[in-house]
């Protein structure tokens, strides 16, 4: 999906927004910009960081609701419901980067090879797991497509080498991912 900078920094803005209101205990913020592109249901996670380290991130893998109620929606969800972390604190948000990662439509493959590192994120199901990398976080880790598909395994809560499974599925998606700190350093 293609976001002008100015949806960028909207989306951005309503995230922060959904974050604080919920921590005031307010109703959702309405967006400013005014975009066809904020109705289209899609794909989108929530990742909040602190200090460079992941505190939270949450998301939808299919287009359940219109962008920019998605991102409300998982925003809040980052910061107050990913059970890896405790709820998120008004001082933690005035510390937090927020990054948006807007996917396109999924892609079942049937080759390890279709994988590109950096590009695809990954998605494998097996039975009651799946798991899902973002592309970013092999590219953060420095993993090669091996490493890729033993942490999105584990991820699923599946032993590492599930992936070579009969029964195992993978899925590829790229993003649109975009983040407070990028979109600051790209306009000083």
């Amino acid at each position: 999906m293609e976001l002008s900078d100015e949806e960028k920094r909207e989306l951005l803005r309503i995230a922060r927004a959904s974050i604080e209101a919920a921590l005031g205990g307010q109703d959702l913020p309405k967006p400013v910009v005014q975009s066809k592109t904020f109705e289209e249901p899609t794909g989108v996670f929530v990742t909040l960081k602190i200090g460079g380290e992941l505190r939270g991130c949450i998301g939808y893998i299919e287009p359940r609701l219109p962008l920019v109620e998605a991102v409300k929606e998982v925003a809040q969800r980052a910061a107050f419901a990913d059970p890896r972390f405790p709820p998120m604190t008004q001082k933690e948000l005035g510390e937090a980067d927020i990054e948006i990662s807007v996917l396109s439509p999924v892609k079942r493959i049937s080759n390890v090879n279709e994988i590109e590192v950096g590009k695809h994120g990954l998605i494998i199901e097996m039975g009651n797991h799946r798991g899902l990398l973002l592309p970013q976080v092999a590219v953060e880790h420095g993993w090669d497509r091996d490493t890729f598909l033993r942490y999105v395994c584990l991820k699923a809560g599946l032993p590492e080498s599930a992936w070579t499974h009969p029964q195992a599925l993978l899925s590829t998606f790229t993003t649109t991912n975009f983040s407070e700190a990028h979109l600051q350093h790209a306009f000083r």
